[in-house]
């Protein structure tokens, strides 16, 4: 079939001419015979021979088609040109700068001269870049990543992601809305949206909606959520829905496994016999769906009071900050509704448009025609697993207890580790891995390294209050700008009691300059008062927007 029309047509006048030779034995082949076929096609009778001769060999029609010419494909440069030719279409052709076959001809001419020897036409340039592959010349002169989505086949999906919970796939958005802080109801930013999708089936397994930017604290909150059953979580938000989805996975592909690396999440992944793996980069078709999925969300969230759409150009005159009215817990609660009650019950085009949890289901309890896979293996311990999810420290134990971040925490679990020495080197101290929820540091968890359980390890003096570590980050970031200050526990503390009463007052300010205005809006319209209220009074120079606080610093 790739042999073209006249070339077939050729081979075919031959078979016809040679045919009645071709049922004769060769002792009966006259040459009279032969010289008459040759004469018929202008060739000598040796050429008549040679295709009787290849007709035996194949005995195909095809094997009479002419023959090319043996040097075909070679070159009848000089070694001298050839080398010239050659460095120049590596080092000035494919190049991003795109150079024309003109150009290209010229540099070659010019480096030929200088060596005193005859540069080729530019017919032979055109002909020695037309064999080059397409996909070295758009990777050179384009890019490697235009060159991929061309040339390579398209990946629908991740290998081996044909049953719920072998593939989950990790990936983060900033949320296209403004939220509010709790107390005063004011813009505080966007926030970041961190979901686990399961690659067969589509449903959403986990998530965490956070005012920081991705990490592997988002990273091993959404994990840990998407592992774990969901009933309590739902009900603390007051969601009357299902959501079935639960269990270790296989695998877990992200965008960028540096974040596994070093911290908690590749010990907890290593823990519970997860393996992780980088996602592809550059490769939009290469399980894609989660791209699609987070689309879908943006979509469906651009629709909430506050929101920033896509860009500037769509977001026009809207007043993003004016209209901002949710706070990121009840951006929470909305989106876990939208998964439970919409996202999940609607038919999905990319699984045969079968709603992902009917399909979850479907896998797990099975059809009248498919064998379920049956319930995934619960986890004993979820309160170990949560913990094995979030940011650990290393620490020696001393007699007074552990020291993270100038505060002390002691238990009387500890007891038996104090001082103890490094199996491996008696010479150091050894040190033992300490949990802690950024969100409440009033407690460490304690890893007792026999039982390979967590135990609960309290500030040592047990009247401070509570606090996050973004208010400790916060505390330790105003003491720095003071020279004179010296950071010990009693310092920080009294950081965080200036914090509360500050924000106390300026809650009770906040009320009061909202109420003076209201009344002023009221007499301004019409409001039978006997007079205007007084103007109100300017907010303090303290009282200034939040600003998000740096990274937590997750290991030492």
């Amino acid at each position: 079939m790739a042999i073209g029309a006249e070339e077939w047509d050729e081979a075919w006048r031959r078979f016809e001419a040679i045919r009645p030779l071709l049922n004769r034995e060769p002792r009966k082949r006259t040459r009279r015979e032969i010289e008459e076929v040759a004469r018929s096609f202008g060739r000598d009778p040796a050429t008549v021979y040679r295709w009787i001769a290849r007709w035996a060999e194949t005995k195909t029609v095809s094997g009479l088609v002419r023959a090319g010419r043996s040097d075909q494909g070679k070159s009848r440069l000089s070694d001298a040109i050839e080398a010239i030719v050659k460095d120049k279409i590596e080092n000035y052709y494919l190049v991003p700068e795109r150079p024309t076959i003109v150009e290209l001809t010229e540099q070659i001419a010019l480096a030929c001269r200088k060596e005193g020897i005859k540069p080729p036409n530019i017919a032979t340039v055109r002909r020695r870049v037309e064999r080059l592959q397409d996909r070295l010349v758009m990777s050179k002169r384009r890019s490697s990543k235009e060159a991929r989505e061309t040339f390579e086949p398209l990946k629908g999906s991740f290998p081996g992601a044909d049953v719920p919970l072998a593939v989950y796939q990790i990936d983060h958005s900033p949320i296209d809305v403004i939220f509010v802080d709790e107390t005063y109801r004011r813009p505080i930013g966007r926030g970041y949206l961190t979901i686990v999708s399961d690659s067969c089936t589509r449903v959403l397994a986990g998530f965490c909606a956070s005012l920081d930017p991705p990490g592997a604290l988002a990273t091993g909150l959404a994990l840990a959520h998407a592992i774990l059953p969901k009933a309590q979580w739902l009900a603390e938000r007051g969601i009357s829905a299902s959501w079935p989805v639960e269990g270790r996975p296989a695998k877990v592909y992200a965008d960028n496994a540096a974040e596994f690396r070093g911290t908690m999440l590749e010990r907890a992944c290593k823990e519970h016999d997860i393996v992780m793996e980088n996602r592809p980069k550059g490769l939009p078709n290469y399980g894609g769906h989660i791209e699609r999925l987070f689309r879908t969300f943006m979509h469906r969230a651009q629709t909430l009071p506050g929101t920033t759409f896509s860009n500037t150009q769509e977001r026009g005159e809207y007043d993003s900050d004016g209209k901002a009215m949710m706070t990121l817990k009840e951006f929470e609660q909305w989106f876990g509704t939208f998964v439970t009650k919409v996202y999940h019950q609607r038919p999905h085009r990319g699984i045969g448009r079968v709603p992902p949890i009917k399909l979850y289901e479907q896998f797990i309890l099975g059809t009248d025609t498919q064998k379920g896979i049956g319930l995934p293996e619960p986890v004993c311990d979820e309160f170990k697993l949560r913990l094995d999810f979030m940011p650990f420290v290393e620490r020696t134990i001393q007699e007074y207890g552990v020291l993270v971040d100038n505060i002390h925490y002691y238990a009387d679990v500890l007891r038996p580790w104090i001082h103890a020495r490094d199996p491996n080197n008696s010479k150091l101290k050894r040190k033992f891995i300490f949990v802690r929820d950024p969100r409440d540091i009033g407690e460490l968890y304690f890893l007792d390294p026999d039982t390979r359980r967590y135990y609960a390890v309290p500030y040592r003096d047990v009247t401070r209050p509570r606090m996050s570590v973004w208010d400790l980050n916060a505390i330790l970031k105003s003491i720095a700008e003071h020279p004179n200050l010296q950071v010990d526990e009693d310092t920080i503390f009294e950081g965080l009691n200036d914090m509360q009463r500050i924000e106390k007052d300026a809650a009770e300010k906040s009320r009061t300059v909202r109420r003076a205005n209201q009344r002023r809006a009221d007499w301004t319209k019409g409001a039978a008062v006997s007079k205007p209220p007084p103007e109100p009074k300017s907010a303090p120079k303290w009282e200034t927007d939040i600003q998000p606080f740096d990274d937590i610093e997750e290991a030492e």
